[in-house]
């Protein structure tokens, strides 16, 4: 598959989408892209989009559509979704109302069981999933700053029928010199937990504490909460057939101790009054947890506090 032909569609310019928008388009892929924001589709439409920190890097498009809508009469072979989680039902209720036939579909959003939601919609040989293990946060509505990226990203497709174009997809982006790694469909799911561990076991506690993720992690007392919420995961992990690494939890403190000096995005979410994706994050974990008959009472406590903030703040 030669990338200079295929087209591919982004939807959701958070650092997610703009990240992968910029480096799909340095690999010559032709890109269309949309947002719901306009201000940050005319500045890009003006000054492109622009990468900072840990990668430096700009781009320019030419085809920036104001709405799905627009997006999906343009002719593309794979729609890649960077929406936040709980945006996800009411786009992909969209795209299969306007749908063509014959795409490929790329969900690249963190959180546990988003497959079943693409799945309830298109054919499991049509949809990949995309592990992202890079961060950052939007400086201006263009720009995003880096702030950390963790090897490699992971691609698969959900029912491995599309390994060629999983590897397309890893090989492109690599290209770029954005590592990423084609896996089977069972890598990519323990790789998801992973990902959705590291990410409950922080996020909500920066959330409701107000600290950053390095503040959180320096201080011996959330520290010690941190680790708690990992080993509840571990447990719920583990009884769900999920193969984690030697030394997780270790390794998770690890990793976690070497965070930014700024919030998570679950945290700079509940903070703006915005939608959070706890449901998919720690909420997933307690629900697992009540399936196995597992007690996740740390999860469960950030869980409804976060949902708590988030029905007073009428966002839910």
């Amino acid at each position: 598959m030669d990338c200079k032909k295929l087209k591919i569609g982004i939807i959701g310019l958070g650092p997610i989408g703009q990240t992968l928008a910029v480096h799909f388009r340095e690999a010559g892929c032709e890109i269309a892209i949309t947002d719901l924001d306009r201000e940050k589709l005319e500045l890009i439409r003006r000054k492109g989009i622009e990468l900072v920190g840990k990668i430096e890097k700009k781009a320019y498009f030419k085809h920036v559509y104001n709405s799905i809508d627009e997006l999906l009469d343009h002719d593309f072979d794979m729609l890649i979704s960077a929406v936040k989680a709980y945006h996800v039902d009411p786009i992909l209720d969209e795209i299969k109302k306007k749908s063509k036939n014959g795409f490929f579909l790329l969900s690249a959003q963190n959180g546990i069981d988003l497959r079943i939601k693409y799945s309830s919609h298109f054919n499991d040989s049509q949809i990949f999933r995309m592990v992202i293990n890079f961060a950052g946060n939007l400086q201006a509505p263009n720009v995003v700053a880096i702030n950390f990226v963790n090897g490699s990203n992971y691609v698969a497709s959900i029912n491995d029928s599309q390994g060629e174009v999983a590897q397309w997809i890893a090989d492109t982006l690599s290209s770029a010199n954005l590592p990423t790694e084609m896996v089977d469909s069972f890598i990519v799911a323990n790789k998801i937990w992973e990902k959705t561990i590291l990410n409950a076991a922080l996020s909500p506690l920066c959330a409701l504490s107000r600290l950053t993720m390095k503040e959180a992690m320096e201080n011996p007392e959330t520290l010690e909460i941190v680790e708690y919420l990992i080993y509840e995961a571990v447990d719920v992990a583990k009884a769900e057939g999920i193969k984690l690494p030697e030394n997780f939890v270790k390794l998770c403190i690890r990793y976690l101790s070497s965070a930014g000096n700024h919030y998570p995005s679950l945290a700079v979410d509940l903070i703006n009054k915005r939608p959070t994706e706890i449901d998919y994050m720690n909420g997933k974990i307690v629900d697992y947890g009540k399936k196995h008959y597992i007690r996740t009472p740390l999860n469960l406590t950030l869980t409804n506090l976060v949902k708590a903030i988030s029905k007073k703040d009428g966002t839910r």
